[in-house]
């Protein structure tokens, strides 16, 4: 668990590539501190509150009621599964990140990783994988799989990173006055692609630690986690040479992302080839949502949303449609649908709710002036690249 949760932490690392990759210069010492700092007071937060409303004794199906502050821990090897544990709520966090890049005050943000962390994530992770202790989550007795989170914790950050941005609003120039969309590119597409790199060797831990315990179960799902991220490449692939669009970098990292998001709920309950299948309609998804969201001006810097949300709740479909030894069985369907429903509809309203309240108290969306500067300067006043940033400022 331990090794396990060491490459779920090296996903930050990797988040933080893709995200800054995909935005302009003048905000990658931004995106880097937000990734950075997001881990750091969510770490807290959730020993502080969120472990025990996640996996605290859990008699009503709903909510942990005691393990807070991590009180009453007292088998040594527990300390392992927290800390294993604390890598997901981090994950689940900074999904928000890449949707709310250019345009989001610092501590705004900080305060929302905060209510993720604490509050957001884990009330939904006890109805599927509370209690660590007495008692289960009422989809987890209904039966619902998810065995390490497409929707626990990819559609719970995506859903998150929806509300972000209608609250945010886009970007400067994102689109014109008559709504028609203007690409705005990031500044190293080859960071984004290591960036993807680092995302999808972390997945393995992500995954297979999932097991909780090391033995020979975690082969299947570590080929399965490898086989749908190379099929949500191919299918990026395939359909844009299918509709003569180019085969652009940033959706096939996100195509590869959005195959590991849509296996994660049925790599230990499925066959390889339906791990494929799963994997290469993960691609589908998430360029088809990409598309979706644009006609409605909503504005995800790095696809945060389509990949993680989107894929997520198909992910999470394909767990009960390939369930191996009950393929297509309606009622594994039906619970699935069942809690894919019930993330978006507990998660979204609340999300909203709380970035409304945030951008009306401590402030959300940086001013016109400071997004033109770029939020490295108006919010740290560093440069992430002083050698020709400079002059741009400062005229110097």
């Amino acid at each position: 668990m331990v090794l396990a949760g060491a490459l779920v932490f090296f996903m930050q690392a990797g988040f933080a590539l893709l995200e800054s990759g995909l935005s302009r210069a003048k905000n990658s010492v931004n995106v880097i501190m937000k990734n950075y700092a997001d881990l750091c007071v969510g770490s807290i937060a959730f020993c502080l509150v969120g472990y025990g409303l996640m996996f605290g004794n859990n008699p009503s199906g709903w909510l942990g009621v005691d393990h807070f502050l991590l009180s009453a821990v007292e088998d040594p090897g527990e300390y392992a599964f927290v800390f294993f544990q604390i890598m997901f709520v981090a994950t689940a966090a900074t999904i928000a990140s890449g949707s709310m890049a250019e345009r989001t005050r610092f501590g705004g943000y900080l305060f929302g990783a905060i209510g993720i962390c604490a509050f957001i994530y884990p009330v939904f992770g006890s109805w599927v994988w509370g209690s660590y202790y007495e008692g289960s989550g009422w989809l987890g007795e209904m039966g619902f799989i998810d065995f390490a989170g497409s929707t626990v914790v990819h559609s719970v950050g995506g859903w998150c990173a929806l509300a972000a941005i209608i609250i945010l609003g886009p970007r400067l120039g994102r689109f014109s006055s008559g709504g028609e969309p203007r690409s705005i590119p990031g500044h190293n597409l080859n960071y984004m692609a290591l960036g993807g790199f680092i995302l999808w060797l972390g997945w393995f831990g992500f995954n297979a630690g999932s097991t909780l315990a090391a033995d020979s179960s975690i082969g299947l799902i570590a080929l399965n986690t490898h086989l749908a991220a190379a099929s949500g490449v191919v299918s990026i692939v395939t359909v844009s040479f299918m509709f003569g669009e180019p085969v652009l970098a940033r959706n096939v990292v996100n195509g590869g992302i959005a195959g590991l998001v849509s296996i994660t709920a049925g790599c230990a309950s499925m066959d390889p080839w339906f791990a494929v299948v799963t994997g290469f309609f993960g691609g589908v998804v998430m360029m088809a949502g990409d598309q979706f969201l644009e006609e409605r001006q909503l504005d995800d810097v790095v696809g945060a949303v389509s990949v993680h949300g989107f894929a997520g709740a198909w992910g999470t479909l394909a767990a009960g449609l390939f369930l191996s030894g009950q393929l297509f069985d309606p009622q594994v369907i039906w619970v699935q649908v069942v809690g894919v429903c019930a993330a978006f509809v507990w998660t979204f309203p609340t999300a909203l709710l709380m970035f409304f309240l945030i951008s009306k108290t401590v402030g959300l969306r940086a001013g016109d002036i400071d997004q033109r500067r770029g939020l490295d300067y108006s919010e740290h006043f560093e440069l992430g690249y002083p050698e020709f940033q400079q002059t741009a400022l400062h005229g110097k």
